[in-house]
């Protein structure tokens, strides 16, 4: 198969392709309040988090224009 053709992608990858790992330190009651509030809106504590971090971004006209929507809930589909 000639060059540029296949499954290999041509140039770099997509920006964000990944998503980052951080490591937060909480105060334990902080930690427990937001768990109980996750729980109540059927998200993760990690979701949670990420919800409230855009809506404060937004707020603050701080939200980059190119930023990927929100995952949906629940499980990703499956691949194949």
């Amino acid at each position: 198969m000639p060059a540029g053709q296949g499954d290999e992608p041509d140039g770099p990858p997509p920006r964000r392709a990944q998503r980052k790992s951080v490591l937060l330190r909480l105060d334990p009651a902080v930690h427990d309040a937001l768990a109980r509030w996750a729980a109540d809106d059927l998200r993760s504590v990690n979701a949670q988090m990420e919800l409230l971090l855009r809506r404060a971004l937004a707020d603050a006209h701080r939200l980059p224009r190119d930023v990927r929507p929100p995952r949906r809930p629940g499980r990703p589909p499956r691949a194949g």
